[in-house]
C-alpha cells in the first residue's frame, strides 16, 4: 500500500467525502507513491520519534502537529538553518514520509483527539448531556485529587494549578491543545466556564491574561473555580495513541505502532 492510499483511507474513515480546502493536513516529507513498510502515530515527529520509527522499520509517520516549527511547515526561512538541515537529512537518509493529520482529525464525526483523551481518562460515560466534547460530570472529588488522577492517567510529573487544591469539584471542562485559547474567540473559555457552571477547567495551552486571570480572580473572590494546565502535548498525545488501534484494520498487513513524543519540558 502506498502513502497516498493510507492517507485516503484515513480521510475517508474520518470524514467521508468532506475535505478542508485550505488544510494543514499534508506531507511534510516523502513521496505519496512510496510503498509503506510500517506506520508510526505520534503527536509530533520529533527527532527521537523519527529515530524510533527507523528502529522499528517504519517509513510513514503520522503526526498531529507540524514537523518544521511553524503551523504551516513553512521552509523558506529554514533553508540554511542547521537544525532543519540536520533533521531533514535524518528523514531523507531513511526515506521517511511524514503526513500531518490535524484538521480532519478534529472534524471527524467525533473529534478523534478528544476520543483518545477521554478513552485514556475513562470518562466516556461522563460527558454532560447535549455538550460538545468539553464538559464532563465526575464523582465529587477535590482539585488536588483530580490533579493526582490526571498525573497518573496522562503520565505527567508536574501540573500547574490556579485556585485552591482543597476545592471540591465535579463539573469539569476540558479544552485540549490550543482550544483553551478560545478557538478564535478569547472569551470562549470564560463563557464556557460561566455558562456551564464549571468547577475546574483542564487546559492545554494558556494565556495568562485570559482564562488564567479569570479563574484567579474568581478564586480570590471566594468562588468555586480552579484551572489545571496539562499542556498542549499531554492533552493531545492520547488521540494519536488510540489512533494506532483504529488505524490498524484500515491498513491490514502493515504494522502500526504508537510512539510517545513525550512532554518537551524538564522541570528544575
Amino acid at each position: 500500500m502506498k502513502v497516498q492510499e493510507v492517507i485516503n483511507r484515513i480521510l475517508e474513515d474520518s470524514c467521508g467525502d468532506k475535505r478542508v480546502e485550505n488544510t494543514f493536513d499534508r506531507l511534510a516529507s516523502g513521496d505519496p507513491n512510496q510503498e509503506v513498510t510500517g506506520i508510526i502515530t505520534s503527536f509530533m515527529a520529533t527527532v527521537d520519534v523519527i529515530r524510533e520509527a527507523i528502529a522499528l522499520g517504519a517509513n510513514l509517520i503520522i503526526t498531529h502537529e507540524p514537523t518544521y516549527f511553524t503551523g504551516n511547515d513553512e521552509l523558506e526561512w529554514l533553508r540554511q538553518d542547521p537544525v532543519y538541515l540536520a533533521k531533514k537529512k535524518l528523514i531523507d537518509d531513511h526515506g521517511i514520509a511524514i503526513w500531518r493529520y490535524h484538521d480532519h482529525m478534529h472534524m471527524a464525526e467525533t473529534d478523534r483527539i478528544y476520543d483518545g483523551l477521554i478513552q485514556q481518562l475513562g470518562w466516556k460515560d461522563r460527558l454532560a448531556e447535549e455538550s460538545k466534547p468539553w464538559v464532563y460530570v465526575i464523582d465529587r472529588t477535590t482539585v488536588e485529587e483530580l490533579a493526582d488522577f490526571l498525573k497518573r492517567k496522562l503520565s505527567i510529573d508536574v501540573l500547574q494549578l490556579v485556585g485552591r487544591p482543597e476545592m471540591p469539584c465535579s463539573r469539569i471542562g476540558v479544552l485540549v491543545g490550543g482550544g483553551s485559547l478560545g478557538l478564535g474567540r478569547e472569551q470562549m473559555p470564560m463563557e464556557l466556564m460561566r455558562d456551564q457552571d464549571l468547577d475546574v477547567m483542564i487546559c492545554g495551552e494558556i494565556l495568562e491574561w485570559t482564562l488564567c486571570a479569570y479563574v484567579n480572580d474568581a478564586a480570590m473572590l471566594g468562588m468555586n473555580k480552579s484551572m489545571l494546565v496539562v499542556g498542549h502535548e499531554r492533552s493531545e498525545e492520547w488521540g494519536m495513541k488510540h489512533m494506532a488501534d483504529w488505524l490498524q484494520p484500515l491498513v491490514s498487513g502493515i504494522p502500526v505502532a504508537f510512539v510517545d513524543a513525550k512532554e518537551p519540558f524538564r522541570y528544575l
